[in-house]
């Protein structure tokens, strides 16, 4: 009873400092007498995270990555035939579909793993958790008793599970209103690239910013919408934006905005958080020759492609801009393409209005 209270402890921890998830799979394995012991999720987008124990982890991040992962037979009939209670692959498997599956040759066998049993269970928002132990070859399946060892754990291992679920929405509701406090319009972006939380000050830049079709943020500039989707791809796919400040010109009387898309560092092997990235908006206030380092700042721009902006916000023609500067107008032109190319701007005079706003307060637009 012990070691069942011990493991309990651990598992609630782990809800609460996420780091610690990996620890309590290697726990969960002992516990259970296995060999290796899994935790996974998957999303209503068909989206897989996962924490393993060391062992097996390799495994794991190949079948995440596969085709296999979109048409996993065994969750699948474990949620139908045995739910939220353990079962071996076996008792949900008929014999023609054990015969037939390929996670064992392609994925456990390879790995020196012959036999599974698990736990399949739907959250309330629909993202389904699996618990999964394993035997390696020649250990022989789990045994009765071993599952009623299991179903005892269950409760807890449920419990910690949907508790860490809970915290990770409410974590995306927190961040949107702590930067409601400080004025600042703002979304969190979730694992799928869709608005999870927005607080009030973003909202009421509706339609200029808005949630569209589940719950995609769209923007009324067609430019700063691309790189905003492609900004977002590059995050889901763990790799780092192009463009991570993007702009929305003036309009009908309202000021310029600039979205800048911060993401959400998340703890090691985190897999119930659901929150990738903040939407952050600033409004551009001042009239005036744009700041250098305002430029280089949001728009990473180089230190030349900035002094040519600022040129162009000037309503300098290339030409003018190229003399100025003492580069050649084929010059000009090339850090002018780059330079909208990175702003999300089509046409020089959309950049103008753009960029016109621009000073730091109290600067005076410094060289």
């Amino acid at each position: 009873m012990k070691s069942d209270e011990n493991f309990a402890d651990s598992l609630y921890e782990a809800a609460l400092v996420p780091e610690l998830w990996t620890q309590t799979c290697e726990k969960l394995a002992a516990e259970a007498q296995a060999d290796c012991a899994s935790i996974f999720t998957v999303d209503t987008y068909g989206n897989h995270r996962f924490v393993t124990t060391p062992n097996v982890a390799e495994a794991y991040a190949k079948f995440a990555a596969s085709p296999h992962a979109q048409n996993n037979t065994r969750a699948l009939r474990a949620l139908e035939r045995s739910p939220f209670v353990f079962a071996r692959d076996i008792d949900v498997l008929t014999e023609k579909e054990f015969r037939e599956d390929q996670l064992a040759p392609l994925f456990l066998h390879p790995n020196g793993i012959e036999w599974e049993a698990g736990c399949v269970f739907q959250e309330p928002s629909g993202h389904m958790i699996a618990i999964i132990l394993m035997h390696a070859k020649g250990r022989g399946h789990f045994t009765d008793e071993q599952l009623a060892k299991l179903n005892l754990l269950k409760p807890d291992l449920a419990r910690a599970a949907y508790m860490a679920s809970q915290l990770g929405f409410r974590e995306a509701r927190s961040m949107a209103d702590a930067l409601s406090m400080v004025g600042v319009p703002a979304a969190v972006i979730g694992d799928t690239g869709r608005s999870i939380a927005m607080n009030n000050e973003m909202e009421a830049l509706s339609p200029r910013i808005r949630t569209g079709a589940g719950d995609k943020i769209v923007l009324e500039a067609p430019g700063a919408s691309a790189l905003l989707d492609d900004a977002i791809r590059r995050y889901k796919a763990q790799a780092v934006p192009t463009v991570q400040s993007l702009p929305i010109a003036s309009r009908d009387g309202e000021p310029a905005l600039i979205l800048h898309l911060l993401p959400v560092r998340r703890a090691a092997r985190d897999i119930f958080s659901r929150s990738m990235a903040i939407l952050a908006v600033t409004t551009v206030g001042e009239v005036g020759p744009p700041d250098m380092r305002v430029l280089c700042g949001l728009f990473d721009l180089t230190p030349a492609e900035a002094r040519v902006a600022r040129g162009i916000a000037l309503a300098q023609t290339p030409e003018t801009v190229a003399a100025n500067l003492g580069i050649s107008i084929q010059t000009a032109r090339s850090h002018l393409k780059r330079i909208m190319q990175k702003t999300g701007t089509t046409r020089q005079a959309e950049l103008v209005l753009l960029l016109s706003g621009l000073s730091a307060p109290g600067d005076g637009g410094s060289q």
